[in-house]
């Protein structure tokens, strides 16, 4: 499923984040083609925004209005899905490869005892704690750290529970509301390029990381 409700409001889009243009194309786009070209996925769901259905259409995929919070989104696309694993993927992260899509599902699939597994590229700056304050209180070991991407393939029978019991508007991933319920959550090694779409400044790296797949 894909997670395309969002605003663009940080991004300045004047509307969805999703069909900003990238490279010559809505960033919706180059997500949906990783995902079409993914053996794990035979199935797509795209979370619009309110009053935006007719976007779904327009892609050729099936679509659901997703809520004011990523995760309520998710949740409304997973009631769609009949399957036993769901990969979730934000599509403010256009460099997506049909490669990682199947690296999180095939790491999912091969360990009984996982409830999800998501990509994530290692931490390379130091990293402090603070308070409100702003005093350091505690400098982290980096090697520990990771930054947390999507996709996420999750079981579904671990996600749906997770995300109707939680807390969606604090969630910042689905699969921390997994790891609150116990559930075990691996990590496939990714790039940094698989970036996100926030700023103008993302949009203009995005941009010419991308033009050698245009």
């Amino acid at each position: 499923m894909l997670a395309a409700a969002g605003s663009g409001q940080r991004l300045g889009a004047g509307g969805p984040k999703a069909f900003v243009e990238v490279a010559g194309r809505p960033m919706i786009e180059w997500a949906l083609e990783a995902l079409r070209a993914a053996r794990s996925v035979d199935r797509i769901v795209v979370a619009t925004p309110p009053g935006e259905d007719a976007l779904a259409a327009e892609l050729g995929v099936e679509g659901v209005t997703g809520g004011e919070h990523r995760s309520e989104s998710v949740l409304a696309a997973l009631e769609l899905v009949d399957g036993e694993v769901a990969v979730v993927h934000d599509a403010a992260r256009p460099l997506l490869t049909a490669e990682l899509v199947d690296q999180v599902v095939d790491r999912l699939l091969t360990d009984e005892s996982l409830a999800a597994a998501i990509a994530a590229a290692p931490v390379t700056d130091t990293v402090k704690r603070a308070g409100a304050d702003r005093l350091v209180s505690e400098t982290l070991d980096r090697s520990e750290l990771w930054s947390v991407q999507t996709p996420q393939a999750f079981r579904v029978a671990a996600l749906l529970p997770a995300l109707e019991a939680g807390d969606l508007e604090r969630a910042t991933d689905d699969a921390m509301l997994v790891e609150e319920r116990g559930g075990a959550v691996a990590i496939v090694p990714s790039s940094p390029e698989n970036m996100k779409i926030t700023t103008k400044l993302d949009l203009r790296l995005a941009e010419l990381l991308l033009s050698d797949r245009a």
